[in-house]
């Protein structure tokens, strides 16, 4: 049994997303919620979020035990790019590439 959870569009890059999703793969969710409450990173507040939420889903909706899950699977896909122009000298102007990301998470028990 697993218990996934999604967030999607959030404002910053996939790549800035994957460091911090490397650090919690394969753990245990209260040392996982650990390391995202204590690494300097602006991506760990929505994956703190993520994470309470798919424990959430996996103690109300599949009747999971908390104490023996861990995050099974964590990754990013690149959502759509926000394209934006900034003005330089001279009259010309120049692409600003605003990424987003989906991120997903699923917790499995340990067996």
């Amino acid at each position: 049994m697993e218990a996934r959870a999604y967030l999607k569009y959030l404002r910053i890059g996939p790549r800035k997303v994957q460091i911090v999703l490397d650090q919690i793969r394969n753990k245990p969710i209260d040392s996982a919620g650990a390391i995202l409450k204590h690494t300097q990173k602006s991506a760990c507040e929505p994956l703190l979020k993520l994470l309470q939420s798919a424990i959430a889903n996996a103690k109300n909706n599949h009747d999971m035990n908390v104490e023996d899950l861990f995050v099974a699977e964590c990754f990013v896909c690149p959502g759509p790019t926000l394209k934006r122009m900034r003005p330089l000298s001279r009259g010309r102007s120049t692409r600003i590439l605003k990424r987003t990301s989906h991120v997903t998470m699923v917790l499995k028990e340990r067996s």
